[in-house]
C-alpha cells in the first residue's frame, strides 16, 4: 500500500512547480523579444557564438524536477502496512471508569479522575500481550474502546474522558460491569478481569448481583475506590464554587469502601484503595500476573515504510548535475556536441 503522511506538501510543490515554469515561460518570451530589438536573429546569433538557448531550458527543468522531489520527500511517501496474525499470550481486562460528577472531587490530586486516568496509563505502560478495552459510565454506560491489542489508542481513548462524555449523571455501577462482561472476545481459558475504578457511591442499581454474574460468567471483578472515606466537596468546573443539593447544602462526596469491597467479594476479585501514591497500580499489576494466560490470534500491522530517502537523493543528484551545467557553451566540450548545438 502506498500513501503520503503528509500529502498537503505534494500539492504545495506542484502549485510552486507550476508557477515557476510559467513565471519562466514569459521570462524566456520577453529576452528573445529583446534580442530581436538590436537586429536580425542569426546576426546576433553569430556575435554571440557561446549563448546557447537549450542549455538555461536544461539547467532550469533540472532545476524545477529536483524541487519537486523535495516536496515529494517533504510529504513523505510511504509504502507498507502489511498485515499478519500473531499468536499472543495474554489476559483479556476491561477498565470500567466511573465519570459521573463526584469523580471531579480532589481528595486525592489532582482529582479522582485524572488520578484514576494516570493510574490505568502506568498500567497499560506494563501490558504486553494483553488485551484491553475501557468502558465509561455514570447514570448510563457505554463502550468507549473495544477490546484490543492497541495500547496507544487505549491510552489515547483514556486521556479523552471527561464527565460531559455521559449527560445522564448518577453511578450505575451494575450496569458498568454488564456493560463490560460483553466486551470480552475470547471464549477459551483466557483469564478475563473488569478494573472498576469507582468511588463506590452506587445509586442506579443491583451492582453485587452483577459482580456476582460476571463471576458466574468467568469474569473477575476487580475494584479500585478512589477517594477518601471522609469525602470532599465536588467542584463546579469553571468557577471557584461547589455543588449544592437542592436545600443550597454543599455536596460531599465519600468514597464508600463497603460497597467497592462487596462489589469485589461478590465479583472474586480483590479491593484495593488508589490514593496518591503508585500502591493501586502495583496491587492490580501483581494480580493481573497472577491470572492464568492463553495463546490468542491477533491481527497486526506493520508500520509504513518512510521512502522520503530515495527522492531527495535523486533531487540532490539532480542539483548537483545542474550545478556543473553552464549557461553558455564550453569551449572544451564543444566537440562532443552534447546539446546538439552543432550547426
Amino acid at each position: 500500500m502506498f500513501r503520503f503522511a503528509n500529502i498537503e506538501w505534494l500539492w504545495i510543490g506542484i502549485g510552486v512547480v507550476v508557477l515557476l515554469s510559467i513565471a519562466f515561460f514569459f521570462y524566456t518570451r520577453y529576452k528573445r523579444r529583446q534580442l530581436k530589438l538590436f537586429g536580425d536573429e542569426e546576426l546576433v546569433n553569430l556575435l554571440m557564438p557561446n549563448a546557447s538557448r537549450k542549455r538555461p531550458i536544461l539547467k532550469f527543468t533540472m532545476t524545477m524536477i529536483a524541487l519537486l522531489l523535495l516536496f515529494i520527500a517533504a510529504a513523505r511517501p510511504q509504502f507498507g502496512t502489511s498485515e499478519r496474525t500473531e499468536k499472543r499470550n495474554g489476559i483479556e481486562a476491561i477498565v470500567a471508569l466511573d465519570i459521573s460528577n463526584s469523580m471531579l472531587a480532589e481528595d486525592v490530586a489532582p482529582n479522582r479522575l485524572e488520578r484514576a486516568k494516570q493510574m490505568m496509563s502506568k498500567l497499560m505502560d506494563n501490558m504486553v500481550n494483553d488485551k484491553v478495552g475501557l468502558v465509561v459510565f455514570a447514570g448510563d454506560a457505554f463502550i468507549q474502546l473495544p477490546i484490543t491489542c492497541d495500547y496507544v489508542s487505549a491510552k489515547m481513548f483514556l486521556n479523552t474522558i471527561t464527565p460531559d462524555l455521559i449527560k445522564t449523571q448518577g453511578t450505575a455501577i451494575g450496569q458498568a460491569i454488564r456493560t463490560s462482561a460483553r466486551c470480552f472476545s475470547s471464549e477459551g481459558e483466557a483469564s478475563r478481569v473488569i478494573i472498576l475504578i469507582t468511588d463506590g457511591e452506587n445509586h442506579e442499581d443491583d451492582a453485587v448481583a452483577a459482580a456476582t454474574q460476571a463471576k458466574e460468567a468467568g469474569i473477575q471483578v476487580m475494584v479500585v475506590g478512589i477517594g477518601k472515606p471522609e469525602g470532599s466537596p465536588i467542584p463546579m468546573p469553571g468557577t471557584t464554587n461547589f455543588r449544592k443539593d437542592r436545600n443550597g447544602n454543599v455536596v460531599v462526596s465519600k468514597l464508600n469502601e463497603s460497597m467497592c469491597r462487596e462489589i469485589a467479594q461478590a465479583g472474586g476479585g480483590i479491593y484495593v484503595h488508589c490514593d496518591n501514591t503508585n500502591t493501586a497500580m502495583k496491587a492490580i499489576q501483581r494480580e493481573i500476573d497472577k491470572l492464568a494466560t492463553q495463546e490468542f490470534e491477533t491481527q497486526v500491522y506493520t508500520e509504513y515504510n518512510e521512502q522520503f530517502q530515495s527522492f531527495a537523493i535523486f533531487a540532490l543528484v539532480l542539483l548537483v548535475i545542474e550545478f556543473f551545467i553552464f549557461n553558455r557553451k564550453n569551449k572544451a566540450l564543444t566537440r562532443l556536441d552534447i546539446f546538439g548545438e552543432k550547426k
